[in-house]
């Protein structure tokens, strides 16, 4: 009795489950087993159909599988085949990452920005005194001037370059990092800024206002429509230059510039995204008791330190995840960038360009070069560094600790 109760227990939690777990595998494991197996292939524009004689083709790929097999592609060149060397495509898109010189590179840029990751622990240890004998604000200060010193004596701008030749996976990782680590703190600072002034009581017209500062945010969902625009006003012949025209001044091509072309970019991606965090923050300090900056005015406080002792630490809980979202909304950005530039400028046939990003350059490979097999792989090195990042990041957050833990 008790071993046929054991039985239908466990058949009941298996018929409740198997739905949830048929889901996983179909959606979500299936796909992956499948871009690692064409990761390892030469599969391309002149090689899209199959060779379904092959097993592991014949098992993972549904163009082999019967009922789909009508609908196979035909191709200029042979059926696609595992590519010879076997790590071609991977090879490929490393270049020359882990030759001595490009890793030394990669050592000298890690160590320069050690201070950082430093000041995160320095904080997180003065926070538990009872009294800071610094601000968290001079910690980062300090942080930042070593790291400044550091790229300086380790001379970075040349190890950065050095990176910068070795292959095109490290190029479009290093480029979308460096969007990143520039468009999130200018969100923040930017989005912080219109929430103090949107918050102040003598403000007049508050809701003219944040109607008007929200209009960008309800322009995102039409982002590339909206980019083109960005893209007119920085045209040759734009907007811009029309009007330095006005003043004497002849304006430069700057989307042909490597270096205004990304911050072209980063400007018109900044005007979409700032909405997000000033709302977030706005509604963060509206929660913030007015007695607090009542009782530090009496103390003597005055609007900075009002900020730093105040506002950043109460408004923390709010913006940490949009900043968590906003990274990962800017590490995956595409209709922007490439509504504006498409990529470019561009610096060679086989070299990504200044803002050829990570969703541009994937982009690229599959749509218009239809160089599966690249494109596979570069999504699975993407989903190792970012499944590494996660792994880091849940340790240092400890965000599932409340989960395992009583």
């Amino acid at each position: 009795m008790n071993t046929w109760k054991g039985t239908r227990k466990g058949l009941t939690i298996f018929f409740f489950l198997f739905p949830t777990m048929l889901g996983i595998l179909v959606f979500n494991v299936y796909p992956i087993v499948l871009n690692t197996y064409i990761s390892f292939t030469n599969r391309n524009k002149f090689r899209p159909k199959p060779d379904c004689e092959v097993f592991l083709t014949g098992l993972l790929d549904p163009l082999c599988w019967p009922q789909f097999r009508q609908n196979a592609q035909g191709g200029l060149g042979q059926p696609y085949r595992l590519a010879e060397p076997l790590f071609a495509n991977y090879q490929a898109l490393l270049g020359k990452l882990f030759s001595a010189e490009a890793l030394i590179a990669l050592g000298k840029i890690l160590l320069a920005f050690t201070p950082l990751i430093g000041a995160v622990y320095v904080n997180r240890r003065l926070d538990r005194e009872i009294e800071r004998p610094i601000s968290s604000g001079g910690v980062w200060l300090i942080a930042i001037a070593l790291v400044i010193g550091l790229g300086v004596l380790l001379s970075i701008r040349a190890a950065f370059n050095q990176l910068m030749t070795t292959g095109p996976f490290i190029i479009v990782v290093l480029r979308t990092i460096l969007f990143v680590a520039i468009r999130v703190p200018l969100t923040f600072v930017f989005g912080l800024t219109l929430a103090l002034i949107l918050n102040d009581p003598r403000l007049k017209g508050k809701t003219f206002f944040r109607v008007a500062l929200f209009v960008p945010w309800g322009a995102s969902s039409v982002a590339i429509l909206m980019a083109l625009v960005w893209q007119f006003f920085f045209r040759q012949q734009g907007t811009i230059n029309q009007l330095l025209s006005q003043i004497g001044i002849q304006g430069p091509i700057w989307l042909q510039n490597p270096v205004s072309a990304f911050g072209v970019v980063v400007l018109a991606d900044l005007w979409f995204s700032y909405p997000f965090f000033m709302v977030a923050i706005l509604g963060a300090l509206q929660s913030i008791p007015v007695e607090l900056y009542e009782a530090a005015e009496v103390d003597g406080a005055n609007w900075w330190v009002q900020l730093q002792r105040i506002t950043l630490p109460l408004i923390r809980p709010a913006v940490l995840p949009a900043t968590v979202l906003t990274s990962i909304t800017a590490f995956q950005m595409f209709g922007t960038a490439y509504a504006i530039t498409a990529g470019g400028p561009l610096a060679g046939a086989d070299t990504p360009g200044a803002t050829e990003f990570v969703m541009v350059y994937a982009y690229r490979q599959i749509y218009q070069l239809q160089n599966y097999g690249r494109a596979t792989a570069f999504a699975v090195l993407i989903f190792i560094m970012l499944f590494l990042a996660t792994l880091y990041s849940l340790r240092i957050t400890r965000i599932t600790k409340g989960a395992y833990e009583s």
